[in-house]
């Protein structure tokens, strides 16, 4: 676990304040946990963590509630990954908090959230009329979560499970499974998410990739170090030339947090609202 959750909000009863408070965003520095998976500068892909999200509210200047819902863009370079307790305590700060528009609000949350992550975000703020928000969509791609297979490791994650056919012409194929499961490293409660996996290079042994999936189910970590790992293994495994890796977690205390790695320098992240989002 990152020594620095320990100092977090995460886990232990915290009053909300009923005013607006930067003060309870809680930083991470993501240097930890990638420095105990190996990773180092340059690192072996580049990416955001999407954050959308679904209670956020704040009072106009003559005091009426007004909602929207957000959007907010973390690249994964920044030095801070953001405690999500601590995000959405700060969230709930500004729900008795007057602004005059929704401009203002957007300017504080870039101004405060980048300053949390170490350089700058993106912020957008939606409207909640369902002609103006996300619909629901799937994740393109393969699903192997019907592979008629035994499994018996639910954790530590197991990448000797991972491999390629030799053989076989090289691939680019895009594979899907919606049984990724790991456990929150302080509290222990379960984070469930669709992961999406595109790549091109020799093809992936699906079977093993999917016992490579379960075995995080009893895994404790950070939404994004779980998506890190995968990348870093799915490369040092099966050296794929092109590897993208998306996750689309769904929500807890009306946040959700889908961390998006690849090494495909043109590829950019899309944000699909999946039917468990």
């Amino acid at each position: 676990m990152n020594p620095a959750a320990h100092d977090s909000p995460l886990g232990k009863q915290v009053a909300g304040s009923a005013v607006y408070d930067a003060d309870l965003l809680f930083p991470i520095p993501r240097a930890a946990g990638r420095g105990a998976m190996g990773l180092a500068e340059p690192l072996p892909f580049h990416g955001v963590d999407i954050w959308n999200a679904w209670e956020l509210s704040w009072l106009d200047l003559r005091g009426k509630p007004q909602v929207a819902i957000g959007e907010f863009r973390i690249p994964a370079s920044s030095p801070n990954l953001i405690e999500s307790k601590s995000f959405k305590l700060y969230l709930n700060s500004l729900n008795q908090t007057r602004f005059a528009d929704a401009d203002a609000v957007r300017a504080l949350l870039l101004a405060d959230l980048s300053a949390a992550a170490g350089m700058p975000i993106d912020v957008v703020l939606l409207g909640v009329d369902p002609t103006r928000s996300a619909p629901i969509q799937r994740l393109d791609g393969e699903c192997i979560d019907d592979l008629d297979i035994d499994i018996d490791q639910y954790g530590p994650p197991q990448a000797g499970f991972l491999g390629v056919d030799a053989a076989a012409e090289p691939a680019t194929e895009v594979l899907l499974s919606h049984l990724l499961k790991s456990n929150c490293p302080v509290t222990g409660q379960p984070d469930w998410a669709s992961v999406q996996i595109r790549y091109h290079g020799k093809r992936i042994d699906r079977a093993g990739l999917l016992r490579y999936l379960v075995s995080y189910r009893n895994h404790d970590d950070f939404h994004e170090q779980c998506v890190e790992r995968i990348f870093r293994d799915l490369l040092a495994r099966c050296a794929p030339q092109q590897l993208t890796v998306h996750a689309r977690y769904t929500r807890r205390g009306g946040l959700d947090i889908n961390p998006w790695r690849s090494n495909v320098a043109a590829a950019t992240a899309d944000n699909p609202r999946l039917q468990r989002q």
